[in-house]
């Protein structure tokens, strides 16, 4: 054990044998819930896309170990290299991890009202014209929303009224909405 702790300890692995330290402390934290893990990620590092804590320590604790390899490998002058391969190689590694996970896990994907054009909706107040209505439509996922719709003011829809949305406007927040026939 006084040999393990000789090598930890020693020169070139006590620099990461510290951060470690730091890490582990961190992670003691977060799980007794002192603290939140942080959902920034280090970008600045080249490594976004996972939280920043899990990305910095992964990559202290593989430059921990490659410098414990390389400490045992190596001897003399070239010894001073061993950090600075232990932080690159480590860097590579954890850049290529992340890199596989984001290609396995895939961007969730963000809703938009723009979702919604193409849908055919319910017309639910008394009337739907160029200037007021409001219309329930049903989204993919099953769940039904009540938006603002509009007509382009030659068409007339009331109450249960079936209607295709054709259109976004943006600056208005509401739908442009046209009569649909269901083919039975």
């Amino acid at each position: 054990m006084s040999e393990f702790l000789d090598v930890v300890l020693g020169f070139p692995t006590v620099i990461f044998s510290f951060l470690l330290v730091v890490v582990v402390a961190y992670w003691v934290v977060v799980i007794v819930g002192l603290l939140d893990l942080d959902e920034a990620d280090a970008a600045w590092l080249e490594l976004g896309g996972v939280p920043a804590g899990v990305t910095i320590s992964l990559l202290v604790a593989l430059a921990w170990l490659l410098s414990l390899i390389g400490g045992q490998l190596v001897s003399g002058p070239a010894l001073t290299v061993v950090p600075v391969v232990a932080a690159a190689g480590a860097w590579a590694c954890v850049r290529a991890a992340l890199t596989t996970l984001r290609r396995l896990v895939p961007e969730p994907r963000t809703h938009s009202r723009g979702d919604f054009v193409g849908q055919m909706c319910v017309i639910r107040t008394g009337q739907a014209t160029a200037d007021f209505g409001q219309a329930e439509v049903t989204a993919a996922d099953g769940s039904t929303a009540v938006v603002q719709v509009r007509t382009t003011g030659t068409d007339h829809l009331t109450r249960g009224d079936n209607a295709l949305i054709f259109e976004y406007d943006a600056d208005g927040e509401f739908f442009w909405v046209m009569p649909y026939e269901k083919e039975h």
